[in-house]
């Protein structure tokens, strides 16, 4: 997947993910509000476009959607201050971080990590993007997900326990933030299954909507 913004082109490298970031969605899955940010990885084999079907792995009975506001990094930095760290932002997107959720509660009831449930292929549609400017308030911006035309998210990322200068921040005191990584910044409450035949539309204020197909 190539990423066009204000004329280049980003070829993403690198997904990190946050988790918890939004205080009722802890709450709906009785998780602890965490202290600092919860950061995990997909690999770039979890990308899917647009038009691409979702693929429900025969072996998982609780799929679920989160939909979430996605970072494009455009320069290759550390940032030290919430100033470095929006300097280094190309663009926004909208996707969405589907989890096998079944296997999840039993791996984390295990104290296993969550990469087998977070980060198959194809776990993360994408799509969206538009340029960062500074005129954009990255507080103020809703993100919201139908499932067959019935409303299940809506969030508003003013409510992000963790804000983006922040997240990108703490990511870089361990990676070094390189011109195409990507950053899903967590998901608002109202997650839930996705069933095969369904349709999931996923839409923010800064861009537009879009769909796929689950099989």
């Amino acid at each position: 997947m190539n990423i066009g913004i204000n004329g280049k082109k980003y070829q993403p490298q690198r997904i990190f993910c946050i988790g918890r970031n939004y205080a009722l969605h802890a709450a709906e899955l009785n998780n602890d509000i965490p202290d600092s940010p919860i950061v995990f990885s997909k690999p770039v084999t979890a990308l899917l476009e647009q038009g691409e079907p979702i693929r429900i792995p025969d072996f998982c009975k609780d799929f679920h959607h989160e939909v979430e506001l996605v970072i494009l990094i455009g320069k290759k930095c550390r940032p030290q201050t919430p100033e470095e760290a929006l300097d280094a932002v190309a663009g926004l997107g909208i996707g969405l971080d589907l989890t096998l959720r079944d296997l999840q509660l039993k791996i984390m009831a295990e104290g296993g990590p969550w990469e087998k449930t977070k980060g198959f292929d194809g776990s993360a549609p994408l799509a969206g993007f538009v340029p960062y400017t500074s005129e954009i308030d990255l507080n103020n911006l809703e993100i919201s997900c139908k499932v067959d035309g019935v409303l299940r998210q809506q969030g508003n990322t003013g409510d992000m326990l963790f804000k983006v200068p922040e997240l990108l921040m703490d990511i870089a005191k361990y990676w070094e933030l390189l011109p195409g990584d990507l950053l899903y910044t967590g998901t608002p409450a109202g997650v839930g299954p996705l069933k095969s035949g369904q349709t999931i539309e996923i839409s923010g204020s800064f861009t537009g909507s879009y769909s796929w197909d689950v099989v």
